[in-house]
């Protein structure tokens, strides 16, 4: 064989490889295309998520003693009907929780109460811990306490209403004396606004000579509601009044 008919030997060994790969690669994608249209989401789509998410924050609407306390616990991701329960820890006295999440109730005692809740659609489980504080409606608060200036005791203290609601306030301090006498030494009747924090109420009269216990009571009612709120303090001991009749 010629040097030339080798070479057009060769040439025709080359182009019938180079056909060969091109056919198996059109092959391959033709394969590929096939499973795509079989499954058009197998490349693309991520796998079904039929996990449950809890949407409520871990620190549940604040309540008080005897005020109406409604939360409804929410989730997506179930695949049926939602159950809830109490797994651990312990709802405020007063308040329950059912199995559609709705937890509802007067609390009945103040404090912090840790609770473990779970839902579950049946196959699927999700479990989340929360918190719900039962604070003070109506607190008082020594701001000067009682103190014996001369022939007079006198002081203040500070009222707060931690609630959203407005309250009808009945403030009154009393010096008892060892007798059982009651003097009033102070006393105010208003309305004291939602959210008031430490609103200073002041208190003093000259008294006889003697010893007294001072009380500082205060009752707020929201009618609409039909609650009232209570807070009271006294001195830890008598305060002597030397100076006077």
């Amino acid at each position: 064989m010629t040097t030339k008919a080798a070479l057009k030997v060769i040439a025709v060994i080359i182009l019938l490889e180079c056909a060969a790969g091109m056919l198996a690669c059109q092959l391959g994608s033709a394969n590929a295309s096939e499973k795509d249209l079989a499954d058009p989401q197998a490349a693309t789509a991520p796998p079904a998520d039929s996990g449950i998410i809890i949407e409520n924050d871990s620190e549940l609407p604040d309540t008080y003693p005897s005020a109406q306390y409604e939360v409804r616990f929410r989730a997506h991701g179930g695949v049926s009907l939602l159950h809830w329960r109490l797994e651990k820890g312990a709802l405020p006295p007063g308040i329950k929780l059912e199995d559609n999440g709705l937890l509802h109730g007067q609390a009945q005692r103040l404090g912090e109460f840790q609770l473990t809740v779970s839902v579950t659609d049946g196959t699927n489980q999700l479990t989340k811990a929360f918190v719900i504080r039962v604070r003070s409606a109506l607190t008082l608060n020594w701001k000067a306490p009682a103190r014996v200036n001369g022939g007079r005791i006198e002081g203040s203290v500070e009222v707060s209403n931690t609630t959203p609601d407005e309250m009808d306030l009945t403030f009154i301090a009393m010096a008892i004396a060892s007798n059982g006498r009651a003097t009033a030494i102070g006393y105010q009747h208003f309305l004291l606004p939602r959210n008031t924090i430490a609103k200073e109420l002041p208190f003093g009269e000259n008294l006889p000579h003697g010893g007294y216990v001072v009380h500082v009571d205060a009752v707020g009612e929201v009618a609409p509601k039909n609650l009232i709120y209570r807070a009271n303090m006294q001195t830890p001991s008598a305060l002597q009044v030397t100076v006077g009749p």
